[in-house]
């Protein structure tokens, strides 16, 4: 199929972006990398009366740390992030997790705002932002700015937080912690194909913040404990995602993928710190 008609505007900056959105809300639609836009325009899941490219857009395309988090502007793409050269101390995870994120073709094109704006249950990069406790910055031309947490802002599958007039501006992920131990795991029927499942883990001394994506409808974060107690939890946590049958995997496929990754990502870091 093709998009239905619409009207594209490049902007030069953020407040023309934010004049747009202002002026005909919600038949706007931001355009960046339009490596899931696209396919939403082709299928009119979304049809859009202006289209906005910020690609042009100078000051949505910061890349810096800043007061304990690195900034990633809208306009940031994806392979920009990925060949940071400090990214694997900055941001452990998210350098664990990028290579995992479609191919090097998409990630080319693809912003890192832009999966999260997009919200699709099975991405990578919302998924290390609720697992780090990130926040995304929503703004307006009203002058108003949220900070929305990670946790909060995801919704639902392909729905979020954010009100029609306003912009995914930035993402801040929090910078590493020295006593943190940061993995990565991804299921899928082929290397860069959508996460059957997905974990992000961050792994202390007194207990494990796990994060799954790929089996709810938005990413999912949970505390869970060491030792003898954390096959249970693992267990309670796989039941309480309300996996589904699909035609890629069945839901106790699933369910199994998550405790038998989620106790691997864990026992492996002991065993590595034992050795």
């Amino acid at each position: 199929m093709k998009p239905a008609a619409f009207d594209y505007v490049r902007v030069a900056s953020k407040r023309e972006a934010l004049e747009l959105l202002a002026e005909h809300g919600e038949q706007a639609r931001i355009i960046a990398g339009g490596q899931s836009l696209m396919a939403v325009l082709n299928m009119r899941l979304a049809q859009p009366r202006v289209l906005v490219d910020i690609n042009h857009a100078g000051d949505l395309h910061d890349l810096k740390v800043e007061r304990g988090h690195l900034v990633v502007g809208a306009a940031v793409r994806q392979v920009e992030l990925m060949d940071r050269a400090s990214l694997a101390d900055e941001v452990p995870l998210l350098a664990r997790a990028l290579p995992w994120i479609g191919h090097f073709q998409t990630r080319n094109r693809g912003t890192v705002c832009g999966s999260v704006a997009h919200a699709d249950p099975s991405a990578e990069i919302p998924l290390c932002l609720v697992t780090l406790g990130g926040r995304v910055v929503l703004e307006s031309l009203k002058g108003k700015r949220r900070d929305v947490p990670a946790a909060e802002f995801f919704q639902g599958v392909l729905t979020t937080a954010r009100r029609p007039d306003e912009l995914v501006s930035a993402v801040h992920f929090p910078l590493a912690d020295p006593a943190v131990r940061y993995r990565f795991r991804e299921v899928a029927m082929r290397h860069g194909d959508f996460a059957l499942v997905a974990l992000a883990a961050c792994i202390r001394d007194d207990g494990v913040e796990l994060g799954i994506g790929g089996v709810s409808d938005r990413p999912v974060l949970r505390r869970l404990p060491r030792g003898a107690e954390l096959p249970e939890a693992l267990n309670a946590f796989a039941w309480s995602l309300g996996a589904q049958d699909d035609v890629h995997a069945s839901a106790a496929y699933r369910r199994h993928l998550v405790r038998e990754l989620g106790r691997q990502l864990i026992e492996e870091q002991d065993h590595a710190r034992a050795s």
